[in-house]
């Protein structure tokens, strides 16, 4: 295990001349993602609703024939029988109906258009999630790399510590309380180590699932990267737009509004339908035994009216489903809208608590590396112990490693507040790529 996550991982923690970057991998996973790649099937198919709601009030026409062998007896009340004869019947008819009057295929007309809406913000929704899903992947091969860089460099001082342990306490200089000490921190860390070198494997592969392909060497953070504060800062107008643009209250909107098609398409059911229908064609068939085989050609045109009565309440029964599924769309839209702000003020505050954090962590981070140096001293002239030493370093890797956690935290929240109002797009893959360093990947 530990040989086969080395061999996976001493690409990236080399030093490449270029790294891939997030929107390279996203453009990557634009090609080869199955789920956007289904979503971008269903939005075709979602496109091709207003064509079919257009069609029902476009003109039909229809072509149909038929062809039958008889054999007829044809005789008197008396028994005589006047002849039996045997023919092949046969014609075609050319049939063109347009409808004048009906009201229903006008509403399922419009409730078309509302579905290629629908159809268009599914999709997008599935693009936002495309970027959050790269993102997220991505950023957690970063942190992996970056967790198991401190476990190992926490491996390699303790291994220090404990082989100096091991010396002064031969000479007499150290107690065998600090050898001990340092065996168990270094017993700790190897098994630490096996368990971030698994973690990393986790990640990429699961990178590795979206873009379809082994992952190279990703670009990390700048280590001078400024993140910005959301703009604007105000946690109550990214609320108001959520609820207005958010994607999810698109959608729920757009079942809203068929829904209340939905009613008035069923109600229509007792309105009457006027269409015009014209028909051409001809018919062979026997007419009498004074006129024989009769062959006809007929044209007529004329407008057909149908006027629904009672069809066992079918029409009544429907009409309340609409409203009732009219109804918990309705539920279902606001219930969008209260999920949408919700998402709004978490992330607002992800952004906004996790810049805070960064800035505290650097803060400590310069405090740890401080603490370090004196605690070696101080161990050095006496004053300080083994375990002073060890427990000072600990506190750097783990401050290192929390910075590096917070930081692509905080850009996920960006991420995503802007998903939240539905404006998540490449610009912000972008703006994300000018944080990375792809010549020092590691």
């Amino acid at each position: 295990m530990k040989k086969l996550a080395w061999l996976l991982i001493s690409p990236l923690l080399a030093s490449p001349l270029m790294a891939a970057d997030l929107m390279q991998v996203y453009r990557e996973a634009q090609d080869n993602d199955p789920t956007f790649a289904a979503a971008r099937a269903t939005l075709d198919a979602g496109r091709e609703k207003m064509p079919q709601g257009r069609a029902g009030l476009l003109p039909s026409l229809t072509l149909s024939g038929n062809t039958v062998w008889n054999e007829n007896e044809i005789s008197f009340h008396n028994g005589n029988t006047l002849g039996k004869p045997k023919f092949n019947s046969n014609g075609y008819q050319l049939t063109l109906s347009q409808p004048l009057f009906r009201w229903q295929n006008w509403v399922t007309y419009d409730q078309s258009k509302i579905q290629v809406v629908q159809a268009e913000a599914n999709f997008t929704q599935a693009r936002q999630d495309l970027i959050l899903r790269v993102s997220q992947a991505y950023f957690d091969v970063i942190y992996a790399i970056e967790n198991l860089k401190a476990v190992r460099a926490n491996k390699l001082a303790i291994g220090q510590q404990l082989e100096s342990a091991k010396k002064n306490f031969e000479v007499g200089t150290a107690t065998i309380t600090d050898s001990h000490e340092a065996q168990a921190r270094y017993d700790l860390a190897q098994a630490q180590e096996i368990a971030a070198e698994s973690d990393f494997e986790v990640k990429l592969r699961s990178l590795q699932a979206i873009i379809g392909k082994e992952p190279g060497p990703l670009a990390p953070t700048r280590k001078d990267a400024q993140l910005t504060q959301p703009q604007p800062n105000d946690m109550n107008q990214w609320v108001a737009a959520a609820e207005k643009d958010s994607l999810a209250v698109q959608i729920q909107q757009a079942n809203a509004d068929l829904a209340e098609r939905e009613v008035d398409k069923q109600r229509a059911g007792h309105y009457p339908t006027l269409d015009l229908v014209a028909n051409a064609g001809n018919s062979k068939a026997y007419g009498s035994t004074a006129f024989g085989l009769l062959d006809t050609d007929y044209q007529n045109v004329g407008l057909q009216l149908n006027i629904p009565l009672f069809q066992g309440g079918l029409v009544v029964s429907r009409q309340r489903e609409a409203a009732a599924n009219r109804s918990a769309s309705q539920s279902g839209l606001e219930a969008a809208k209260r999920g949408a702000a919700l998402s709004a003020r978490q992330y607002y505050l992800g952004v906004t608590n996790g810049l805070a954090q960064v800035r505290a962590l650097k803060a400590a981070l310069v405090s740890s590396q401080s603490a370090l140096e004196s605690n070696k001293l101080g161990y050095e002239v006496g004053v300080r112990i083994n375990i002073d030493v060890l427990n000072a370093e600990n506190q750097v890797y783990v401050t290192r490693r929390d910075l590096a956690k917070a930081t692509l935290d905080t850009l996920m929240a960006q991420l995503r507040l802007k998903a939240a109002v539905g404006a998540l797009g490449d610009d912000d893959i972008a703006q994300i790529n000018t944080l990375l360093d792809p010549s020092s990947a590691q």
